[in-house]
């Protein structure tokens, strides 16, 4: 008896890895498998179990099949069939050994093999590279390009962690089969990004492009290898189809109003992290890029008020009080600036940046042991900054009334500053005159 019945089905429904579903891609409708007249008791048995199994009435059609291999065990189709129902009903072992002996009672099924393959691989079983490649070698019961197809697919998905090469080559033979198909493009693409192969990965996403001009996918797979390029302008480009393509997607707005920040066009980014915050608030990564992108604008005030309550929501993270520190400086409210730079060095001591701005908010509120504490430990962790560093430091010696320190700071200062600070170097020279002995 010709037993096709099932057996592409049971195709339509078997998860991959990666989290990729294999579907019914077929037009028109899909059916189970082809009505074949009923000449004995077990083929009774068999198209029973069957028609169940399209009702999904899995528990009524688990017994019947059992039945049938119970009295003969090298029945394929019914091995294959039950395969199918304990996946429908979660259960992968007794899926994975139903199948296997369907595979032995008949190993040059094409179904069977794939549907094995992808039970393994579900359950991260080596062997499944086995029976995916046997599949590629075998002619699927119908729409054969495409089950072919769909075992090159699996089988890549299987390799790439193991043999990317081999997965590549495998990805260009599903290519090959299904020409107006993304997928294999796409897969590879990704594939080749964590191989850091980026020109390869671009060949891919732009022959999708190709096919499909409107594909998300490839459209923000470009726009992260041109991000990755510091190609600016064209991951601009790529980012603002897709917002033209999905323009509720608030993460979209997000990825293009940072892709905009990195590239200085500061108005055009709060627009489009705006925009994506409308769309999906409480991101709370996108507001803080909104905070900085405020700052690096000018925007003080709006940059405080969303530091503020991200500080609130995380208080121990260091950037977030040097990026309230900051546009609390700009605004001259010296003495709250520098609250949040000594919490900033509590929290991140090793950052010499921020030593800096201490440095000068704790100038401005006249603390000047402070200043040159902070100066002292920048200089552990970084080369000086002449002139301005001795500038600091010389003031500070000379309020504190160290005028030897402050002396010999102001000649350092004086010695750097090379006439690019004329009005600190009028100052440097009188307080020398003041300062130092007269001979």
């Amino acid at each position: 008896m010709a037993r096709s019945r099932g057996l592409v089905a049971g195709l339509l429904t078997a998860e991959l890895l990666c989290g990729w579903t294999l579907a019914a891609q077929t037009t028109g409708k899909t059916v189970r498998h082809h009505r074949e007249a009923v000449v004995d008791q077990t083929s009774q048995e068999l198209a029973r179990a069957e028609n169940a199994i399209e009702k999904k009435d899995y528990a009524s059609a688990e017994p019947l099949l059992r039945k049938i291999v119970d009295s003969d065990p090298s029945d394929y189709q019914a091995w294959f069939d039950l395969g199918f129902v304990y996946n429908a009903q979660g259960k992968l072992e007794d899926s994975i050994n139903a199948y296997r002996r369907s595979v032995t009672a008949k190993p040059d099924i094409f179904e069977s093999n794939l549907n094995l393959g992808l039970m393994l691989a579900k359950a991260r079983q080596a062997d499944a590279e086995r029976y995916l490649r046997a599949a590629t070698r075998l002619t699927p019961t119908d729409h054969a390009a495409e089950g072919r197809e769909r075992a090159w697919l699996s089988l890549a998905r299987v390799l790439e962690n193991r043999k990317p090469q081999e997965a590549l080559a495998a990805y260009r033979e599903a290519a090959a089969l299904q020409p107006n198909d993304t997928e294999p493009h796409i897969s590879a693409g990704l594939l080749l990004e964590r191989e850091n192969d980026l020109n390869s990965a671009e060949k891919e996403y732009q022959q999708v492009l190709g096919l499909d001009p409107r594909s998300v996918e490839a459209l923000s797979a470009l726009a992260n290898i041109y991000m990755r390029g510091k190609r600016l302008p064209e991951a601009e480009n790529a980012l603002r189809r897709v917002v033209v393509l999905r323009p509720q997607d608030g993460g979209i707005h997000v990825q293009l109003g940072r892709i905009l920040a990195a590239s200085e066009k500061h108005d055009d980014a709060i627009a489009e992290l705006q925009a994506g915050l409308k769309l999906a608030p409480g991101d709370t990564a996108a507001e803080r890029d909104l905070a900085d992108v405020y700052a690096a604008a000018g925007n003080y005030n709006q940059a405080e008020a969303l530091y503020r309550p991200l500080l609130a929501a995380t208080p121990n993270d260091a950037e977030l009080h040097q990026g309230l520190g900051q546009a609390l400086m700009k605004q001259r409210k010296f003495p709250e600036a520098q609250q949040e730079f000594l919490q900033a060095v509590k929290l991140k001591p090793n950052d010499p940046a921020v030593y800096g701005d201490l440095a000068a908010v704790a100038n401005e509120n006249k603390d000047y042991s402070l200043v040159i504490k902070a100066l002292d430990a920048r200089a552990k962790l970084a080369p000086e900054t002449p002139p301005i560093s001795h500038f600091f430091r010389a003031t500070a010696y000379d309020h504190l009334r160290d005028y030897k320190q402050a002396a010999a700071n102001y000649r350092l200062f004086l010695q750097a500053a090379d006439g690019k600070f004329p009005d600190q170097e009028w100052q440097a020279r009188h307080r020398l005159i003041a300062i130092e002995p007269k001979k």
